[in-house]
C-alpha cells in the first residue's frame, strides 16, 4: 500500500485519519506543522501527501509550493468548508485534488486510489513517444519534454495532457475532464480543471502568446491543438 505523509495540525483529525488509513494497510507518517512535514519528505519518501491548508507557521499553500520545487508526488489538500479562495490558491500552487473536512476514511481512501490510479493508467493505451510541435510525450514513461528538455509535471497535469493529446482537436467539457482525469463523477468542480490547465500552460506554452497546445473553446471546454 502507498506510503502517505499526513500534514495536519488538528490532533483529532491527524490521529483519526492516520488510524483509519493504517487500518487499511497504508504506511502513514504524520506531522503537525509544515516545517515538520517538509522534513519528513526527505526521510519518509511518501507516495502521496495529504496536506492541510490551514497550518501554523508555514501554511499549506507554502508547503505545497516547496514540495513542488523538488517533487511531483501527488498532493491532496485537506480543506474546511467555505475555504473556496484557499482551495483555488492551493490548486494553483500545484495540488492535484482536494477533500473537504470532515471526511470519512472511506472518502479519503477513494480519493487516494483515484489519484494514484491516474498515474498507473496512462490514457489511450499507447506506448510510443509522440511528437506534437515542440513537445515529446512518452505515454508509457509518463514524461514530457519540450525542445528536448524534460518538463516536470504533477500527476494531474500529466494525466490531463495525455488525455487531451490522445484526441487532438477534440473538444472536452470540464465535466468530461473531471470524470476522465479526476474520477469526479459525483459532482462537478471546474476549479480543478481550470487550475490544472493554467499550471500546465505555464509549463508547456510559450509566454505572452495565445496557447498553442491546450486551447480554450469558449462555452465548451478545452482541446489539444490544432497546432
Amino acid at each position: 500500500m502507498p506510503r502517505v505523509l499526513l500534514i495536519e495540525d488538528d490532533p483529532s483529525i491527524r490521529e483519526g485519519v492516520g488510524l483509519g488509513l493504517r487500518r487499511r494497510g497504508h504506511e502513514v507518517s504524520a506531522a503537525e506543522t509544515g516545517e515538520a512535514g517538509l522534513g519528513l519528505m526527505a526521510t519518509f519518501h511518501p507516495e502521496l501527501v495529504l496536506l492541510d491548508l490551514m497550518l501554523p507557521g508555514i501554511n499549506g499553500v507554502q508547503v505545497c509550493r516547496r514540495i513542488r520545487e523538488t517533487s511531483q508526488v501527488p498532493i491532496i489538500m485537506l480543506t474546511a468548508r467555505g475555504d473556496d479562495f484557499d482551495i483555488v490558491v492551493g490548486l494553483e500552487a500545484g495540488a492535484d485534488d482536494y477533500i473537504v473536512k470532515p471526511a470519512r476514511t472511506e472518502v479519503i481512501e477513494a480519493r487516494i486510489k483515484a489519484v494514484l490510479r491516474r498515474l498507473s493508467e496512462p490514457a489511450g493505451g499507447r506506448h510510443e513517444v509522440e511528437f506534437h510541435g515542440e513537445l515529446a510525450i512518452d505515454r508509457s514513461g509518463l514524461t514530457v519534454a519540450k525542445n528536448g528538455e524534460r518538463v516536470p509535471l504533477a500527476p494531474s497535469e500529466i494525466k490531463l495532457l495525455l488525455h487531451l493529446s490522445a484526441s487532438p482537436e477534440q473538444v472536452f467539457s470540464r465535466q468530461q475532464l473531471l470524470e476522465y482525469v479526476w474520477d469526479h463523477s459525483y459532482h462537478a468542480d471546474a476549479r480543478l480543471v481550470d487550475a490544472c490547465v493554467r499550471r500546465l500552460r505555464h509549463k508547456i506554452e510559450a509566454p505572452d502568446t495565445a496557447p498553442r497546445y491546450v486551447q480554450t473553446v469558449r462555452g465548451f471546454g478545452y482541446r489539444f491543438g490544432p497546432l
